[in-house]
């Protein structure tokens, strides 16, 4: 079929920035779509204009019905880079389409900065939490972060603050590529401008004190960095249930029994576009899971309060399961391996002989590997040093084939 809808990118210099094709585009189109400030870069012609409403989705259903009439998507930057480009991909087929983009904001900061793009972490808070930061902050890294609205650059200082990379330079870039271009910088521990632009683009130079907290996005972090009640996997152990696991970018865990979620979160800061559901019981440790996922930069995980596997029928399948806990309950193997999507991993671990038991009858039933991990740690005996263990976890650990 013969594109019939463009997506064409703006800058801040309007139409007049675009080439002829995309000037072509905009012109024959028979309904323009856009926000209210890029339907006002068009001069008004007595074309039908339809600008984006709240929720998104109810437009994107009428740009779908409306398929075959010439239809252009007015954006801003690259359309494929956190736009309206990608969301409308999921839904059009790509040969019905013809995208069209002008220079991102990221391509914009990154040259103004001398930043190579590879080099740095791009993300977006547009409709996102603030919280996302937390997993991007490292020592050393360079991040460009597509703001709310011109209050965001502020939030974001002080939350460096308190996570005590308030050294980080910090430098707002507004209205990029037109008239109105301003460059605002200065670091995060000195921070003084409460609102800046609304479309802006800030860039983040992180710098870390010798104090601050290094959490990594490699799986094992310290066990302090989770609030907990003592239903916690230990960070030893939680190591190796992730590498069991092997997160993979795009794919979805069930963490059934989450206790206070930290397999589930260390999953989702493993690898980009990961998605977790943590289901557990108890409503005090609901309220830790939430705590600990907006602490380290996973707010975005699902949870799921409820008894598993009676809980466990209405979620999405899932591409990785780790039971935490109650393995030895009645049906609950049996419901996450149905559920689990072919290729899939099942990760059980168990302390208790009867929830040993049932990794060992489930491992009659479907192969795989059990392990026994044993972990001591070293404590003061007096005034002396020995080794205290920890409860030994048995580990089952399959793939569905």
């Amino acid at each position: 079929m013969t594109p019939w809808l463009a997506i064409v990118g703006l800058g801040e210099d309007g139409l007049q920035g675009l080439g002829h094709a995309a000037r072509a585009l905009v012109e024959s189109a028979e309904v323009l779509v856009g926000g209210e400030r890029h339907l006002a870069m068009v001069p008004e012609d007595g074309r039908e204009r339809l600008a984006w409403s709240s929720p998104i989705e109810h437009l994107v259903e009428e740009i779908v019905r409306r398929r075959g009439q010439r239809i252009c998507v007015l954006a801003t930057g690259d359309p494929m880079t956190y736009g309206i480009g990608a969301t409308l991909a999921r839904y059009v087929p790509r040969k019905e389409t013809f995208v069209v983009p002008a220079p991102s904001a990221f391509s914009l900061a990154a040259a103004r900065l001398g930043w190579g793009l590879a080099e740095t972490e791009t993300l977006s808070l547009h409709g996102r939490p603030l919280e996302l930061l937390h997993s991007y902050l490292q020592p050393g890294a360079r991040l460009l972060v597509l703001c709310a609205d011109g209050a965001t650059p502020g939030q974001v200082a002080g939350l460096l603050r308190e996570r005590g990379y308030g050294g980080s330079r910090l430098t707002v870039l507004s209205h990029m590529g037109g008239p109105r271009e301003h460059i605002v910088e200065n670091t995060a521990a000195e921070w003084d401008v409460p609102v800046v632009a609304d479309f802006n683009t800030l860039a983040i130079a992180c710098l870390a004190a010798p104090e601050a907290a290094l959490l990594p996005r490699a799986p094992g972090l310290p066990d302090t960095a989770f609030k907990h009640d003592g239903q916690l996997t230990k960070r030893e152990v939680r190591a190796a249930t992730l590498a069991a696991l092997a997160p993979v970018p795009g794919q979805r865990l069930w963490d059934v029994g989450a206790g206070c979620g930290s397999v589930a979160i260390e999953w989702m800061r493993a690898a980009r576009r990961t998605e977790a559901v943590a289901v557990e019981h108890d409503r005090d440790r609901v309220a830790l899971i939430a705590a600990n996922a907006a602490a380290l930069g996973t707010p975005e995980l699902e949870i799921v309060a409820g008894e598993a596997p009676g809980v466990l029928a209405n979620l999405a399948p899932p591409d990785a399961v780790f039971i935490g806990g109650g393995a030895a309950r009645d049906g609950l193997i049996e419901a996450c391996w149905r559920a689990l999507s072919p290729g899939g991993r099942l990760v059980a671990n168990a302390v208790t002989l009867e929830g040993e038991q049932a990794l060992v009858t489930w491992r009659e039933q479907v192969g795989g590997t059990l392990t026994r991990i044993a972990v001591s740690r070293a404590e003061p005996i007096g005034g002396l040093t020995g080794w205290r263990p920890l409860m030994a976890v048995t580990q089952l650990a399959v793939a569905k084939r």
